[in-house]
């Protein structure tokens, strides 16, 4: 897991699922096929949404021109507040 963004309104952390840990060696018999996904944290209504597959791809997209322009939070926090919209899930334990 790691951190992404964190602020007032949002917490986004990229997870990646079957990636092995800091330190271990990949299992050749394990899963092929990496997955990942985000969780994006809408901290004002205490839901979450987890982004995976095509939703975590597009997401990855919106990162990688990110980090090419170096967007202001609050062009940030509009695009999260976006896929916020999404966020069903009560958030439990964060």
């Amino acid at each position: 897991m790691h951190m992404l963004y964190d602020s007032d309104a949002f917490a986004v952390v990229h997870i990646q699922a079957n990636a092995p840990a800091e330190g271990e060696v990949a299992v050749a018999d394990g899963p092929q096929i990496p997955r990942h996904g985000f969780e994006i944290v809408d901290k004002r209504s205490g839901k979450e949404v987890y982004l995976d597959g095509s939703w975590a791809e597009l997401f990855q997209q919106q990162i990688t021109e990110w980090q090419r322009n170096s967007p202001s939070q609050e062009e940030v926090e509009t695009t999260l507040e976006g896929y916020a919209t999404l966020a069903q899930n009560p958030v439990v334990m964060h």
